[in-house]
Order: structure tokens, then sequence, then C-alpha cells
């Protein structure tokens, strides 16, 4: 592997931002105009001429896995096939698309039916990394953010799908119906806020409970920003008391629990209703999601117009300074069970680079050389957050929790904590467990 790519995100970032005037997101792109969305029907990026001797050479048959059940059912992974046969006409691409992706690949992964790309599972620790994923050729990773987060012992294994930062989804019009004339930018004002729309019969937020995944910004996906460090998570390697309540851990969950318990939030917690909430959102039915930036286009996709939906930091606390993470999407990686690896390669190159999908879903571009176009993150940017950007933690982490049984990314166990009538026995529990791996691994 290449020299760790020293990286300048957030001045890149800051510049994308203050430059922004268009595009949209799901998590892993941006789009060409204000509007785009999964559902606009993106036009991939022109893809570079391949040579005849490329062409004749590679060709042959693709499975690919993907969370994106949209872009599957709307014709958007067909018109990327499209635009790869163009430069690989003898490829073939058959996409298959998981509603409950987090869970599922973990099944896939461990009886060998992963395909031939998929992306990767994010609780999968860097160590396994080797067991179920071919190495990228370094050329793949060269001018790539976060080229090094999914890597071990010299080898990189996937590349990011799109670069995010996540706060408060809203739309504007629901804000203004229920007389909130300015975003709130503390805690305070954020259940202020959410009282008026719920007293304007508006649902103040879109948890998505039932869907499981969403709720991990409430827990793991938010924790270390909250704490001000990015390495947060490795201490505890070495610690038997991982949760606590007066800490970050409990600070966003709390958070959490008072909306649920107030009513703040969608009245049927028990199903996944993930698809039909961006219509809510976008309807101002409801006003908010917690969501990364990926989202974005998603609503804009279900109907709202780009105009109306905006995006500001969580105030998880009433100090005013907020922090806020620039991370990864999903990892895209190539099967090691693959039978066709070169074309493979191929595919994850175009896919990140060439496909569209980056800027038609809102996400920072991973290639460095490319300009983001997200008028929501000039937004964002606005209140001066605290840009912190994700770096390679001890893998350990996520061995401890997968062996404590804790489905980190998964959102099940967030579920039994929003509802628990004890959040400090719960969490209790879960330290029990967590001590019992750290002691059975012996860390």
């Amino acid at each position: 592997m290449k020299k760790a790519i020293s990286t300048g995100l957030t001045f890149v970032l800051a510049a994308g931002l203050l430059a922004a005037c268009g595009g949209g997101n799901e998590g892993s792109g941006a789009s060409n105009s204000p509007s785009a969305s999964p559902s606009a029907n993106p036009s991939p990026s022109p893809s570079e001429a391949a040579s005849p001797s490329q062409a004749e050479e590679l060709g042959g048959k693709l499975k690919v896995l993907t969370h994106r059940t949209d872009l599957l059912n709307d014709g958007t992974l067909d018109r990327y096939t499209e635009k790869f046969k163009e430069k690989y006409p003898k490829a073939e691409i058959e996409y298959e698309a998981m509603t409950n992706y987090a869970q599922d690949i973990k099944v896939r992964l461990t009886t060998g039916e992963a395909g031939d790309v998929n992306m990767l599972d994010a609780s999968l620790p860097n160590s396994e990394l080797a067991n179920y994923y071919e190495p990228l050729p370094d050329e793949l990773t060269e001018d790539m953010y976060f080229a090094d987060l999914k890597a071990h012992e010299g080898s990189r294994y996937g590349l990011a799908t799109g670069v995010n930062t996540q706060g408060i989804i809203y739309n504007k019009k629901a804000f203004a119906q229920a007389g909130i004339d300015q975003v709130p930018t503390t805690l305070d004002a954020l259940y202020e806020a959410a009282q008026k729309l719920e007293d304007a019969g508006i649902i103040p937020l879109y948890m998505n409970y039932g869907a499981q995944w969403p709720l991990g910004n409430w827990s793991e996906g938010s924790v270390k920003f909250v704490a001000g460090d990015m390495l947060y998570f490795d201490q505890f390697v070495t610690k038997d008391e991982l949760f606590t309540v007066d800490g970050p851990w409990g600070q966003l969950m709390n958070i959490a629990r008072k909306f649920v318990q107030e009513g703040w939030v969608e009245k049927d917690l028990a199903t996944n209703n993930w698809e039909m909430s961006k219509g809510e959102i976008a309807s101002g039915k409801a006003a908010m999601y917690f969501l990364g930036n990926w989202a974005i286009p998603q609503v804009i996709g279900a109907g709202a117009a780009s105009e109306d939906i905006g995006f500001f930091p969580i105030p998880y606390d009433n100090n005013g300074q907020l922090n806020a993470p620039l991370g990864p999407d999903y990892f895209i990686g190539v099967s090691k069970n693959s039978k066709n690896k070169e074309l493979a390669f191929k595919y994850i190159e175009f896919f990140v680079k060439e496909s569209g999908y980056i800027g038609a879903n809102g996400f920072m571009p991973v290639d460095k050389n490319a300009v983001p176009e997200v008028p929501q993150l000039a937004e964002f940017k606005s209140f001066n957050p605290n840009f912190l950007e994700e770096v390679a933690g001890d893998p350990r982490f996520n061995e401890l929790g997968n062996k404590a049984e804790i489905d980190f990314y998964g959102g099940k166990y967030i579920q039994e904590l929003i509802v628990a009538k004890d959040l400090q026995a719960a969490y209790d529990a879960l330290n029990k467990k967590w001590a019992a791996a750290r002691k059975t691994l012996g860390y």
C-alpha cells in the first residue's frame, strides 16, 4: 500500500460549501442541479474512453449487492449499467437490493453469497476484511478521501461512495406553518420547535424507529463528534464501562428518548416506514430527519422542491458551539469469492468516479479533484460548526462489539434503549456484556 494520504478534507469541505450551488445526495453522490435526486434520473458523468483491448478482454457477469432499493426500483442502477457497458460492452451487471442491508450483509458474507461487488459491512473489524474482500490496486485509491479507513496490514479493501456530514434535515414550509422563524441552535430551542410543530399538527421528527438502521445517529453514529474526539471509542478497548448516562452516549440517547416520550415522532414505531417517511418530510406532514446530507436528494426525489429543504447541525446541547462530523458513506469493495475480480475493480472505480451516483445523491465527492455542488451544505456551514474528520480508530472496538453481540450500526439495541424504562439499568446490562467480551478476548 502506498504511503497514507494526508487529508485536508475540512478545508475542502469549507471551500466546497462556500461555492455550492446545487446538488443533492443519498449518501454517495453529488448532483448537477438543486433538484437532482435518485428519482430525477441523473445522467452519469462522462466516462473516459476505454481502449479496444480493454473492451475485448474484460467481460462477463457481475452481481452487485446494494442498500439502494430506490435506485433499483426507479431504473437508476440500470442506467449506470448502460453507461458502464459503453466502456465494457461485454459486461453484464445484476443488482440485488436489500432493505435491511446492515443486517443482511453480515449473513451474506458468512455464507459466501456476497456477490462480486458489495457495500462493506460497516461493523466488520479491519482485521477481518481479508477474509471476505480482495485488496484494491493502489491506483484505485489515489487522491481519494478515507483511503485508509478500510485497510489492514498494508492492503486497502474499500472505496468510500461519498463524504457525509449529518444533522437535521428540515422542511422549511413546515417550520413556517408552525411559526418557527429561526433554525434552532440550542437544545432547548430544538425542543421548543418540536412542540410548536406538534401543536400545528405536524410530526416534529421522523425517527424511523421501525427501520432500525437510522437510529445509529442517536448513538455510535454521533457519539464521537459530540464528545469532540474522533478517537473517542479507542479508550473503551481497555475499559469495562462503555455506556454512561452522563456521557456522550447518554446525552444523545436522552434526546432521542425525550422525543419519543413527548410524542414528537411518528406514531407507528413498529413498522419499517423508511420509504414512506421521505414523502412525509417532502410534503411537510413531518418536519425533520436526523440523518446525513445523503438523504436530502431522496427527500427532493419524493416531491419536495430543493429550496424548501434545509439542513442544520443538530444542537445537542445549549452551548451554541457545535461539532459536526465528516465521514464516509458506505464503502464499496470486491468480494474475495468473485470469479471476475478485474472487471469488478473497474466497476467500483466507475461507480465512485464516473457513474454520477455521488453528485446525484448530495454527497461530498470522494475524489479530491472533484467539486461538490450541494446548496443545503452551504446553509449547514453557515452555522459555523466545528468539523471533525473521521479517522481510523482501534479495530478492536468493533471486534469487541461483535463479541458482545451489540449490533453497532444495526440499530436493534438502540430501539431497546430508547423505550427502556430505566436507561441506567439498560446501560448496565450492555456494559456487562462488553466487560465479558473484553475478558474473553483478553483486552
